[in-house]
């Protein structure tokens, strides 16, 4: 699999409070694989990950919102964590990357409470796809359905629940890039 995807980029979005393994597992499957990674976040320096409740490591940021656009990456992670997960979808810049990358019909991966940014960026209506159990109503409010599954993908956008379904999640996302770089 090394090399498969040398020449993408892929933009994680994340702020403080991320799942650690949803974010470092990701980036270190796509890094394999050949593709430049970037943290993107609010604020420039490091931004703080969490083993469910325990502090985790920090992560350095690779550029901000106001930096750059989902136009310079060719796909989307969007990694877990309670407190990243609510604190990010309320930014109007982190949902208009994600509007911007879904409107381009770039892949999204989207694990566990990471599902709360498409949802606010409105890109859920008429979508089919999983994510952390508590998260469902907010997906069926706004007009998705919600399943139990390691792994869904509804077109551009896969997803998952949690960190046990990584293996599964980077297999999705790293499978959908490379048929776009043989297409």
């Amino acid at each position: 699999m090394a090399n498969t995807l040398n020449g993408y980029k892929v933009a994680i979005l994340a702020v403080d409070g991320f799942e650690q393994a949803e974010l470092l597992e990701p980036q270190r499957a796509l890094t394999e694989a050949g593709a430049t990674v970037h943290v993107i976040s609010a604020k420039p320096g490091k931004i703080q990950g969490f083993k469910h409740v325990d502090k985790g490591d920090a992560v350095e940021v690779d550029s901000t919102f106001d930096k750059t656009t989902s136009a310079d990456y060719d796909a989307v992670v969007l990694p877990g964590g309670v407190v990243n997960g609510d604190a990010i979808r309320l930014l109007p810049q982190a949902q208009a990357f994600v509007k911007s990358a879904n409107d381009a019909r770039k892949p999204i991966a989207v694990i566990c409470h990471g599902g709360w940014l498409p949802v606010s960026a409105g890109i859920i209506k008429g979508r089919t796809l999983t994510s952390w159990p508590s998260l469902q109503d907010d997906i069926r409010n706004a007009g998705g359905t919600w399943v139990d599954r390691e792994v869904v993908e509804d077109g551009n956008l896969i997803t998952s629940r949690k960190p046990d379904d990584l293996p599964a999640f980077n297999k999705a996302l790293i499978a959908q890039l490379s048929k776009r770089k043989a297409a």
